[in-house]
């Protein structure tokens, strides 16, 4: 099987260098080169015809973000973010998943020995994630050619919806799963039964990543606390670093956060957010699962089929990577497989006919 040519681009020889070692560290992977600056990535783009891009935010004489916005609009190819300001900067990154990255990780801290191995294993792992992505051109602005989201806004449903407080949605994502949990959340109507979300996503990021879509769409986004009620018209995004499980008590469901071991090498887990919702509201629940590289997710799903729960999984097709969709399809525990845009509309249709 060829390697992974990867290029890396960040204006510290030293960062360049650290990126080279823990790549190295794979043997399917090769950094075929790297620039410290735009301009010289450029032309080496041009000259090694890299399959991935590393790509640093902050860099003399252009930064990283506009770098992105013009490659994404000349030449589109997979780009994961590595940055300082990934971890102090949410909304940059985010700005960046907007203009087309595949994924992000936050830049190694080279004074540190501990923890490498797993900084290692989480780049290699989004290296192989964004070569297997497939990248759609953007034109500025970062949203290409997609239709208007007034167009896109669904109608408010038939009053029998805001009657299902039972029917509960949970949602889990990974990689291009913020884009994609944009585009689901942002068109559906205020009334829209109780929603749940685990986004593979560090701590720190998850917080901004809510309030985001908070402000882009009609019905409320935060991300969870402890002991938050599940409620039509809002939806709870999973904290980085804890797990987070639906629990009821008489007719009232709330969340339950922990910190125990990563499952799937993730903490969220949607295998933990999806087994927890088959236990406590069996069928009363429409599983979603969206395109993410791995097959976290799948085994809950399994559990909620066998509960009675309604499932979905995005198509191929629209998928950035097709990993966990194609997991829980393999375990024949999907009832419709249907691309992005459709997903929304099939949510509530089958709440409607829950009710």
């Amino acid at each position: 099987m060829a390697k992974i040519r990867v290029l890396t681009v960040d204006d510290s020889a030293l960062m360049r260098q650290v990126l080279a070692q823990l790549l190295s560290r794979d043997p399917g992977i090769e950094v075929v080169g790297s620039a410290p600056d735009p301009f010289i990535a450029r032309e080496k783009i041009k000259a090694l015809n890299p399959d991935v891009l590393t790509l640093d935010v902050e860099m003399p004489k252009m930064d990283g973000l506009t770098f992105l916005e013009k490659l994404m609009a000349g030449h589109p190819m997979p780009v994961v973010m590595v940055s300082s300001l990934t971890e102090v900067g949410c909304d940059t990154t985010l700005r960046a998943l907007e203009l087309g990255a595949v994924d992000f990780i936050t830049k190694p801290k080279i004074d540190l020995r501990e923890g490498m191995d797993e900084v290692a294993q989480d780049l290699i792992t989004k290296i192989k994630a964004a070569a297997m992505a497939k990248v759609r051109g953007r034109g500025a602005g970062g949203r290409g050619t997609a239709e208007p989201l007034a167009a896109r806004l669904l109608p408010l449903g038939s009053s029998a919806m805001i009657k299902t407080t039972d029917t509960i949605i949970a949602i889990g994502a990974s990689t291009g799963g913020t884009e994609a949990l944009r585009a689901v959340l942002e068109v559906l109507p205020p009334n829209t039964p109780p929603i749940i979300v685990t986004q593979h996503m560090p701590e720190r990021f998850t917080k901004t990543f809510a309030d985001r879509l908070n402000q882009l769409c009609r019905i409320s986004v935060k991300e969870a606390e402890d002991g938050d009620s599940v409620l039509p018209g809002h939806a709870l995004i999973a904290p980085g670093s804890y797990h987070m499980t639906l629990v009821r008590s008489g007719a009232r469901y709330s969340v339950r956060l922990n910190q125990d071991p990563p499952v799937n090498r993730h903490r969220p887990s949607v295998d933990v957010m999806f087994d927890s919702v088959a236990r406590y509201a069996g069928a009363n629940t429409i599983g979603v699962i969206l395109t993410g590289m791995g097959g976290d997710g799948a085994k809950g799903m399994l559990a909620m089929k066998q509960a009675g729960a309604y499932t979905i999984a995005q198509d191929e097709a629209s998928c950035v990577v097709f990993g966990m969709p194609k997991e829980a399809i393999k375990l024949g525990c999907v009832d419709k497989i249907l691309s992005l845009d459709h997903i929304p509309a099939a949510m509530l249709a089958h709440a409607n006919r829950m009710a």
